[in-house]
């Protein structure tokens, strides 16, 4: 069977919209606390104009796909920039072309289903 020919990465286009849950985890930190660390990406991402959600252990953004990962991307930059030397993220993104829905919509979906029980 012959080799597919290479793919051509630049004409590949990625998805206008995306919804993307974070958890940014400093690593050698002095304290085992990292609430001011958190506190300091929250304002970060208030100043995106990103739409968010903050949660026990994490974030959720919504937005452009390339705006929500640059500002990831910001917040781990940040967060070097006050001295922690190491970070580790983990990412959960999700688009759809089918329609637009919001993470709100996802939350009051689930919702009007448990009202029905």
């Amino acid at each position: 069977m012959p080799t597919p020919p290479p793919l051509d990465i630049d004409a590949i286009p990625t998805p206008a919209h995306c919804i993307a849950d974070f958890c940014l985890i400093p690593i050698g930190t002095s304290s085992p606390s990292v609430s001011s660390q958190i506190a300091s990406v929250q304002r970060l991402i208030e100043q995106s104009g990103l739409k968010y959600v903050m949660h026990s252990a994490g974030t959720t953004l919504e937005g452009p796909w390339d705006k929500v990962h640059h500002v990831i991307g910001q917040a781990h930059m940040l967060l070097h920039q006050q001295g922690i030397v190491r970070i580790q993220t983990d990412i959960r993104v999700g688009s759809r072309t089918d329609k637009e829905q919001s993470f709100q919509d996802k939350v009051s979906k689930v919702r009007e289903l448990l009202g029905k029980e």
